[in-house]
């Protein structure tokens, strides 16, 4: 199958890693030469290791290729010329219908091939997020080398301050508020528990607390780290956003506009906006069942609140990430497209792009979490 999508795709050459997007040949461009890209691949395919990969919301026509409905799918292209991403690019869905036959023939790898693994827990996280995507794959025994994940040590650490300062209430409970934290550093120590914990991790004590099985308890604890870091990125979303809806706001084509263009740009302006903010308050109130939760827990003493959204947590953690992963690919390629330097859009590619982005908020900004929140 052929990509269509050839303008997107070319631009993508350039673009690092996102919530959507995972950038395999701009990493093989960047760090093909070096030891540890060679040593510890994200795939052992080369072919796979140099592909893009995206978190791509269906179409009506595309929703029939699964066997199970859903919205969101893992998206494996292949450029047809690396060198030239307008030609396009072969695609095929993780776990589409026919995908076993289509991984045999294109790359020669069958279901239990490791680079089938990889595929499959990238396909059960809702959005590529480095961090996520390196704890999804590093809490399954993989761990492939650093410059495949867009990380610094700055973010990790701001990350693990974060944590910090949200878990403490936790160790307020269990040891007193007035407990003595420079001798013991009990919050420092629950932080990096929570912050690597993998299965045989020391934290049953608290699963035992809220009568959780360990493989419940696990997926919920993995949930929970994906919360707070969706509750750090939105921080910074949330400053972003606003001036990516100014832009949407003010932004005018290039060229001439016909009539019945300049009134569908007026109509998709209002859309995006409507959609952006709807899709942003969703994702709050998603937050704020957790933090509904861990207050519960915590300040009351009432820890069957937090058991309930550790086992919702994975629904929950699904729901927010394909919304925050949809505004955080919307303020990237924004950006990205907009940048001093970028040739200017023309009526033509602003609708194209006002629809990407139209069609990237459908159906996120309902807010479906009020029934798991009662």
């Amino acid at each position: 199958m052929t990509d269509r999508a050839v303008r997107n795709l070319a631009n993508l050459r350039t673009s690092a890693s996102t919530a959507r997007v995972l950038n395999l040949l701009r990493v093989w461009d960047e760090h093909g030469g070096t030891d540890g890209w060679k040593a510890a691949p994200m795939f052992r395919h080369p072919a796979l290791n140099r592909a893009l990969i995206l978190k791509h919301r269906l179409r009506r026509d595309e929703v029939d290729r699964f066997r199970v409905r859903r919205h969101v799918a893992t998206k494996i292209i292949l450029p047809i010329d690396r060198d030239d991403l307008r030609i396009g690019g072969r695609y095929v869905f993780v776990d589409q219908i026919g995908y076993d036959r289509t991984m045999e023939e294109t790359f020669g790898i069958g279901p239990s091939h490791p680079d089938r693994q990889v595929l499959a827990l990238m396909d059960e996280l809702p959005g590529l997020d480095p961090f996520l995507l390196r704890e999804q794959l590093r809490r399954n025994g993989l761990a492939p080398d650093p410059c495949y994940f867009n990380l610094t040590e700055a973010d990790l650490s701001r990350m693990t301050d974060f944590v910090a300062d949200e878990i403490r209430p936790l160790v307020d409970l269990s040891l007193g508020p007035d407990a003595d934290l420079a001798a013991e550093n009990p919050v420092a120590r629950l932080t990096a528990k929570i912050m690597s914990f993998t299965p045989g991790e020391d934290m049953s004590a608290l699963g035992a607390t809220l009568q959780l099985d360990p493989a419940e308890y696990e997926e919920g604890v993995f949930c929970w780290k994906g919360f707070l870091y969706y509750k750090w990125s939105l921080r910074s979303v949330i400053g972003d956003i606003g001036g990516v809806l100014d832009g949407v706001r003010r932004i005018r084509p290039y060229g001439r506009i016909e009539p019945d263009q300049s009134i569908a740009i007026e109509r998709a302006r209002e859309a995006v906006d409507r959609r952006i903010i709807l899709t942003c308050e969703a994702a709050a109130d998603m937050l704020r069942v957790y933090d509904e939760a861990f207050v519960s827990m915590t300040q009351n003493g009432d820890p069957s609140q937090f058991r309930d959204f550790l086992r919702d947590a994975p629904l929950l953690f699904t729901r927010l990430g394909e919304r925050l992963g949809a505004v955080q690919h919307i303020v990237s390629f924004w950006r990205f497209r907009t940048a001093k330097g970028k040739p200017r859009l023309t009526a033509e590619e602003l609708l194209d792009l006002l629809a990407d982005f139209e069609i990237s908020l459908s159906g996120r900004e309902r807010p479906d979490v009020v029934a798991l929140a009662a």
